[in-house]
């Protein structure tokens, strides 16, 4: 069978991913709608006479991405500093007037239940989201607040697959303590962006009009590098994330304007660079102009090292939903590619491995 045929067919697909991570690509919209729904469960009104000065989200991997993206499309409405913990220790100012959100999908990461220590002898607002685990034990005996995630749309049962789940679990926590604005009409924005994207990244949508198949030929046997501006930065993260975890491929994000101050004389060595890599430009209507033409000016002086790029534009109409949008066309393209490389996308054999070499 071709290449370009087992993208097609659902059968071979199933072949390669028994486990079902196109399943729950296909179930994002599920995601968000069961976190809005489920919104009850998250209470915290034990913090509402409190005054929340800033937010540290303490998550590894998958876990923190979530926090990654909320932090940079909400950094220009957000009145107080968010934070992002990949450590087993919390910042020095964490206190009283901390909320730290404790993220862990399995509730077993290392690093976080060493923050969740560190963040209870500070007196910091705790909140959690989990799918279990220890941190779940510790949030029902401390009776810290949050969303317990019952992944009922993520069949594959990988972090990476639920991000939805935690992006919006985040969304709502800090939305409950007016830290941001999210309604019903937000919700039927990311609903729509999820749905419209995913119908044209599906199976049955043939190659020449599915932008998430095109994109896994492109990255096939080279190094992708997703480029996007200002409020893009932690969906970028995402994709290159899941572009590491699924198709097990060494993948990065650049983001413009830093990229600008440096990026750009590092493409002229090794030689190699043409061959091996590949640079896709993210443009969007709802960048400041200044961002745009950046965009466009660094496009080409990619081009004039030798490198192959893409633009794609986003079409959403804000953005939240271009978020959710190069989040849906990303995770379709990642899975395609792992399929293309005959590659389960569910097991994660040299991250496994590093665990248990840990536990020696």
């Amino acid at each position: 069978m071709s290449l370009t045929a087992v993208l097609d067919n659902r059968l071979a697909i199933e072949k390669i991913d028994p486990d079902g991570a196109l399943a729950s690509a296909e179930s994002m919209a599920d995601q968000v709608r069961q976190v809005w729904e489920e919104q009850g469960q998250i209470d915290l009104s034990q913090y509402k006479n409190n005054h929340v000065q800033n937010i540290v989200v303490a998550g590894m991997g998958g876990s923190a991405l979530g926090a990654d993206l909320v932090k940079n499309l909400y950094k220009t409405e957000l009145p107080v500093s968010m934070e992002i913990c990949k450590d087993y220790d919390l910042p020095n100012y964490v206190d009283q007037n901390t909320l730290v959100i404790l993220s862990s999908y399995s509730g077993n990461t290392q690093e976080t239940l060493s923050c969740a220590l560190q963040a209870e002898k500070r007196g910091a607002m705790i909140a959690i989201i989990t799918a279990g685990g220890q941190l779940a034990a510790l949030a029902k005996d401390k009776k810290y607040p949050g969303y317990i995630i019952n992944p009922k749309f993520n069949p594959s049962k990988q972090p990476r697959m639920a991000t939805v789940y935690n992006i919006m679990a985040i969304i709502i926590i800090l939305n409950k303590l007016a830290l941001l604005q999210f309604d019903e009409e937000h919700f039927h924005q990311v609903m729509d962006a999820i749905n419209r994207t995913s119908q044209n990244c599906l199976v049955e949508i043939p190659q020449e009009q599915n932008q998430a198949k095109i994109l896994a030929f492109m990255f096939l046997e080279r190094r992708p590098i997703l480029v996007g501006g200002s409020f893009l930065e932690g969906a970028l993260h995402i994709g290159a994330n899941q572009l590491n975890e699924n198709a097990k491929i060494f993948a990065d994000y650049k983001i413009v304007p830093e990229i600008n101050h440096h990026l750009m004389e590092g493409l002229t060595f090794p030689k190699s660079n043409g061959l091996n890599h590949f640079f896709v430009f993210f443009q969007s209507n709802l960048y400041r102009s200044e961002i745009a033409k950046r965009i466009t000016l660094t496009k080409k002086a990619v081009e004039k090292v030798g490198i192959e790029t893409l633009e794609i534009p986003l079409v959403s109409e804000t953005k939240l939903m271009q978020v959710f949008e190069l989040i849906t066309l990303n995770t379709f393209a990642n899975l395609y590619l792992s399929y293309l490389e005959g590659m389960n996308p569910c097991p994660i054999p040299m991250v496994d491995w590093f665990k248990a070499e840990l536990e020696k």
